[in-house]
């Protein structure tokens, strides 16, 4: 695991995972698979949307206990298979009309790892608006991001 510092207006992370690139890009569009990792800490994947096209929705819902928490709305901007995802990303609370939503981009890419398996590197920019609105959540997004990223090593081995 390689992680680089986490500023308020970007987030970068590094991992390689054993399974191979077409397992890893699917782990991120496929809603029964992102159920078992893309919910950090206590919190739970109760509903995951994916409309996988370029121009699509994907839409988490995270809970805590029975009690919806929050959750992020996307738009998928790029999608090449089995190399990148990019998603416009918005961090919505448990009400989403009427919850703030930060806007940001959220660039993934899988290669090949020497020796077989997946190296994926995670993006996530343009914080800064969540940076200003609400400190405390944006300085939780990169440990956030290692916690799913390593539920999501679990999930590709299953």
């Amino acid at each position: 695991m390689t992680s680089a510092p986490t500023t308020f207006s970007a987030v970068r992370r590094e991992r390689t995972f054993s399974a191979p690139p077409h397992t890893v890009y699917r782990a991120w569009l496929d809603p029964g698979t992102l159920r078992r990792w893309l919910a950090p800490g206590s919190l739970e994947l109760a509903r995951a949307e994916v409309d996988e096209r370029v121009g699509g929705r994907y839409r988490i819902w995270q809970t805590e206990g029975d009690q919806p928490v929050r959750g992020f709305e996307a738009e998928l901007l790029e999608l090449v298979p089995d190399e990148r995802i990019v998603f416009r990303w918005a961090f919505v609370g448990p009400d989403r009309d009427e919850a703030p939503a930060f806007d940001s981009l959220l660039t993934v890419t899988f290669e090949e790892a020497p020796g077989g398996g997946t190296h994926l590197v995670l993006l996530h920019e343009r914080l800064d608006a969540l940076a200003a609105a609400m400190p405390e959540v944006a300085r939780q997004v990169g440990g956030g991001w290692d916690n799913c990223l390593d539920q999501l090593s679990t999930a590709v081995k299953a």
